[in-house]
């Protein structure tokens, strides 16, 4: 009896721990804040935020200063309530950029200060900001520019085309020069 009491203990404990270890990464992967972090609020409005989502970094100079606590929509923009470590101050005049780290890494909030010497305060609104840079609207606008262009790749074919038979002629003559026994230049091996 005693056996079967000291396993259902052993069974009990081993579910909890597990239990409680899953809940850690769950707020650890997840970024997710249980306790409130010690700081204050700024918002920002953006036309695009291209994949920027809550708990992704807010960042100065490269250093993390903060999370995007919130996301949601205003007048037909995007809304960003930013948390920002205690200490740590943003002038007026800051600009708030959405930013990639990679080609095709998260997303984050650039904050870069300007001259000013005024400090947000909690609750205080960037007014300044710089969308996110969205990889297929430029590639949109390469391929429509250059197609538009009133034959832009007809001439830049060209161009390159002229090159590359001036290169081909190089290489030619090159290769004739260097299998020439005459001129000097030859790595021929004698039988």
């Amino acid at each position: 009896m005693y056996a079967s009491r000291f396993t259902q203990l052993v069974v009990g404990l081993f579910a909890l721990l597990g239990i409680a270890a899953l809940a850690y990464l769950s707020v650890r992967l997840g970024n997710i804040s249980i306790f409130p972090t010690p700081g204050y609020t700024l918002y920002a409005n953006f036309d695009n935020i291209s994949g920027l989502k809550t708990g992704d970094q807010v960042q100065l100079a490269g250093v993390p200063i903060g999370k995007v606590q919130s996301i949601s929509l205003q007048d037909n923009r995007a809304h960003i309530g930013m948390r920002i470590n205690s200490g740590i101050q943003i002038d007026t005049d800051a600009i708030a950029a959405i930013k990639t780290s990679g080609i095709i890494g998260d997303k984050y909030v650039s904050v870069a200060l300007g001259p000013s010497e005024h400090n947000l305060t909690d609750g205080g609104t960037i007014r300044q900001t710089e969308p996110a840079f969205v990889l297929e609207d430029a590639i949109g606008q390469l391929i429509n520019g250059s197609s538009s262009g009133g034959g832009g790749a007809k001439s830049s074919e060209g161009a390159s085309g002229g090159s590359k038979a001036a290169a081909d002629g190089n290489s030619q003559s090159s290769i004739n020069e260097a299998s020439n026994p005459k001129s000097g230049n030859c790595n021929c091996s004698k039988n």
